[in-house]
């Protein structure tokens, strides 16, 4: 056991900000992806001084983050065990389980098995859509149908998700919420990773969706890092959509926010409590407002923003924390399609005072959870390797 003396660690994603293609991505129509160089590239650089600071730039060349001859933060790659690309098994697997059975995608929409069992469960008289499509565009498409009919809207991706829009004066919140808790018990049968409620509002013309998105996904199939913690005793703070992502399993706390500045305030305001345990939080903006929307541009600017916050973060880091920023997957707005693409994730790991170290490609995300279980001298079995004592080498 390494001595140490960390009494709290802060986990951030990064939302899908991947660092380049993974010798598999070509099997997954993702050879050449990039997420963070190809929007460097675009926009002619990033600035990002304090993530520049921390070692960005010694992970990979990215345009306008310059490596550090002396990084602030350990530094390298992780590598996705799982077969996949998705939200779900991206963050179950930096809490340590590794999902062997991918889940069910329906490029050609559900089958009607399904969608007669979601209307026979829900009471809907009819649904529009059922078609893998961009959440903007199906509720600009489809939208005025949805007020005139009241029938709800439901679609997929190329992730495992059943969506489900509704204009809020059609389908209140909480119906629609209704609506997708029952959606859910059917979803399981087919393994369908998650249901998410996708509520809008507006006029024809001028729809657009509301930050009361809610989701509803399967529980891991397997014990996690926050279990352990949480049956240890250790409090376990999420923030974001952390909670959904892990069906409300080993959370103490959960802060949800609305954008990526709430969550950074956030954490802001949970380093200046002084607490102790894991802090886990979700930054989803890159990914839903500008990876999705192959909106380079805008995936830049929140990139810029999120740095600027980290900026007033990290001076509230003591001598007992340790901070750890990643990925799940990348969704590179330059390549071709909207999806996620299958790439390496980046690894920050923040000691204040502790010289920074090399850490090299690790085979998988759960290397993570396992350092996190480390530090409070707590194990779980599993693929990871702590990365700890190349952290905070024995003395």
């Amino acid at each position: 056991m390494v001595p140490i003396e960390i009494r709290r660690v802060t986990l951030i994603v990064l939302d899908s900000a991947g660092i380049g293609a993974l010798p598999d991505a070509a099997a997954f129509g993702d050879e050449g992806a990039n997420t963070l160089a190809h929007v460097a590239v675009r926009v002619g650089g990033l600035d990002l001084p304090h993530l520049a600071k921390l070692g960005l730039g010694n992970i990979a060349a990215l345009p306008g983050v310059a490596p550090e001859p002396a990084p602030r933060a350990s530094w390298g790659r992780m590598v996705q065990m799982a077969r996949g690309k998705d939200t779900l098994a991206g963050h179950w697997e930096l809490m340590g389980v590794v999902q062997e059975r991918p889940f069910s995608l329906f490029p050609h929409g559900f089958p009607s098995d399904l969608i007669a069992e979601f209307q026979r469960r829900t009471g809907a008289a009819g649904i529009l859509g059922n078609v893998p499509a961009s959440g903007t565009e199906i509720i600009a498409e489809l939208g005025a149908e949805h007020v005139r009919t009241g029938f709800p809207i439901v679609y997929t991706s190329a992730d495992s998700v059943f969506q489900v829009a509704a204009h809020v004066d059609v389908i209140p919140l909480d119906g629609l919420y209704e609506m997708c808790l029952r959606a859910r018990t059917i979803c399981d049968d087919w393994h369908i990773g998650r249901v998410i409620a996708r509520p809008f509002i507006g006029r024809p013309g001028a729809f657009r969706r509301t930050a009361d998105r809610r989701d509803f996904s399967m529980p891991p199939p397997g014990e996690t890092v926050l279990d352990v913690l949480t049956n240890s005793g250790q409090i376990v703070t999420a923030v974001g959509k952390i909670e959904n992502i892990f069906a409300g399993r080993g959370i103490g706390r959960s802060r949800s926010s609305r954008d990526n500045a709430e969550g950074m305030a956030f954490l802001g305001e949970e380093m200046a409590a002084e607490g102790s345990g894991l802090v886990f939080a979700n930054l989803v903006d890159f990914d839903m407002l500008y990876g999705h929307r192959n909106d380079a541009a805008g995936y830049a600017e929140a990139l810029e923003a999120f740095d600027r916050d980290l900026g007033i973060l990290l001076p509230g880091l003591g001598a007992g924390d340790m901070l750890i920023l990643t990925a799940d997957h990348g969704c590179d707005p330059l390549h071709p399609g909207t999806d996620h693409t299958r790439e390496y994730v980046p690894l920050l790991v923040y000691v204040p005072g502790r010289p920074a170290h090399p850490l090299g490609t690790r085979r998988t995300f759960a290397d993570v959870g396992t350092t996190v279980l480390d530090v409070f001298g707590l194990r779980l079995e599993g693929p990871g390797r702590s990365f700890l004592p190349e952290i905070l080498p024995p003395i």
